[in-house]
């Protein structure tokens, strides 16, 4: 192809981009240009490593008669650079912040990888707040971001699969592992997935995840969110899998199972004995926020006979004048308190806390006062609220969220009889669950001994000598110490 044919080809494909600049040079009979947008390019070292020692050869009195070869050989300029002759490669080189040098008579343009977005600094941990530990973040920036793993990460099997997803966005994306320790069919696995997918845009890692689960359709989350780069570090080491996105602050771990869901990085910066205790507290909790409504609905429904007398009196007191059953009174103060909690989250920082908090406090005093609701449901809905926010991974805390609502109708309806029957639906659908060929509910179904002592409670350091058999590959042992 005609290097002249190619210029106006590519001037044509970016007619209406007003931020291309286009910069002639002339060094002695031979014409060149270079292209780029200001706005996404390295203009210092563009200056310095490109521009200044072409006015430089400019300048001299004779020009080198081999320059045109020392430019094609890589010689000339010291950045890296590459070569391509195709008029679509150019324009999208020069788009994704490359800029591009065309020098007249040459069948190829050289290519400069410059590019500068702008970025925020490194910032402290905001949703997965650890008290002890490492408290930097992700960023948009995926470059920084493989900055922070390479720091943590120091060895030759650390390796990544670079991917580009998006028509229009070019987005890019990486698929991190750690060879030798991540099953070779769960990398192969993600990786198909990924060549498959064919979207205009993915502008968050949340794009790519339904695509990569093998039951799209299920409540419970197969992948894990984290911004935490010590978070994605511990669980390469474990043998998982790591997909990044440019533009994201997040990374997606995989596989999972329901008890790493249950984990927080901090378990493991913690003392063995804080951090078993405060693992109990936390499944204990996730039980309350997925069952205490139903259970209290039920049992005052159904079942008042089990309710210690005082109790009871207590309660039928406080209910006596509510002109709704115990049902309809739950599902309001549910749905009540899940839209206090989003307009926390929606409205600006400062005035979010006060209206979550406040605004419940507040609207439940009211509505009690009113007789619209009684008092121990609110203390129920309350405790259910609180319970919810102790789960680490904000997707399975929704999860829990959702179900909690058709569990509280079977409560409300068939009493404990139907809230057993549901616990144990769910139960079996989340043991016949997999994440990725990996069972969620592992290691309790199937049964692997050795992995319970890092789920229900973790044991000290010195006593994990194995990696946990649902992720890791041939190379499971962690530590050879005595």
């Amino acid at each position: 192809m005609e290097t002249g044919s190619t210029l106006e080809q590519v001037k044509t494909r970016l007619l209406g981009a007003t931020d291309v600049v286009y910069q002639p040079f002339q060094i002695g009979t031979i014409h060149c240009e270079l292209i780029y947008i200001q706005s996404i390019v390295d203009t210092a070292t563009m200056r310095e490593a490109i521009v200044k020692p072409l006015l430089e050869e400019a300048s001299r009195a004779e020009i080198d008669p081999m320059l045109t070869a020392r430019i094609v050989s890589g010689s000339f300029f010291t950045l890296d650079s590459h070569l391509t002759e195709s008029s679509e490669q150019l324009v999208s080189d020069i788009v994704s912040g490359n800029a591009v040098l065309h020098f007249e008579g040459l069948p190829n343009w050289i290519v400069f990888s410059i590019q500068n977005y702008q970025k925020r600094s490194i910032p402290e941990s905001t949703n997965e707040v650890v008290v002890v530990g490492p408290q930097e973040a992700f960023i948009e920036d995926i470059h920084a971001n493989m900055s922070l793993l390479r720091h943590k990460i120091k060895h030759p099997d650390f390796k990544m699969i670079q991917f580009t997803i998006g028509k229009y966005t070019k987005t890019v994306v990486y698929v991190v592992y750690i060879e030798g320790l991540c099953k070779p069919d769960i990398l192969e696995n993600v990786l198909n997935s990924l060549n498959e997918i064919d979207m205009d845009s993915s502008l968050g890692v949340s794009y790519l995840s339904e695509f990569l689960e093998d039951h799209p359709l299920s409540p419970f989350p197969q992948y894990q969110y984290t911004e935490r780069p010590d978070s994605v570090a511990a669980a390469l080491v474990e043998g998982r899998i790591s997909v990044m996105q440019d533009g994201t602050p997040f990374s997606i771990l995989i596989p999972v199972t329901f008890f790493s869901l249950m984990q927080s990085s901090e378990d493991y910066y913690q003392r063995f004995h804080s951090a078993s205790f405060i693992r109990i507290i936390r499944l204990l909790f996730a039980f309350f926020a997925f069952l205490l409504p139903s259970v209290y609905v039920a049992v005052t429904t159904f079942h008042p006979e089990i309710i210690p007398t005082n109790l009871l009196i207590t309660i039928a007191s406080a209910r006596e004048n509510i002109p709704f059953p115990a049902l309809v009174e739950a599902f309001i103060m549910e749905i009540t308190f899940e839209g206090l909690r989003e307009a926390g989250i929606r409205i600006p920082k400062p005035l979010g806390q006060t209206v979550s908090i406040i605004g419940g406090i507040v609207i439940g005093q009211a509505a009690v006062q009113a007789g619209i609701v009684s008092a121990p449901l609110v203390i129920v809905v309350s405790i259910t609220g609180i319970a919810a926010f102790i789960i680490p991974h904000f997707e399975l805390g929704l999860s829990f969220r959702l179900l909690r609502f058709p569990v509280l109708l079977v409560g409300g309806t068939l009493g404990l009889f139907g809230v057993v029957i549901s616990i144990y639906l769910i139960y079996w659908y989340m043991v016949s669950l997999r994440s990725f060929g990996v069972p969620y509910m592992q290691p309790f179904a199937p049964l692997v001994l050795r992995d319970i002592k890092d789920t229900f409670i973790r044991v000290p350091w010195f006593l994990m000598k194995k990696r946990t058999k649902a992720y890791a590959a041939d190379n499971e042992t962690r530590q050879d110490t005595p």
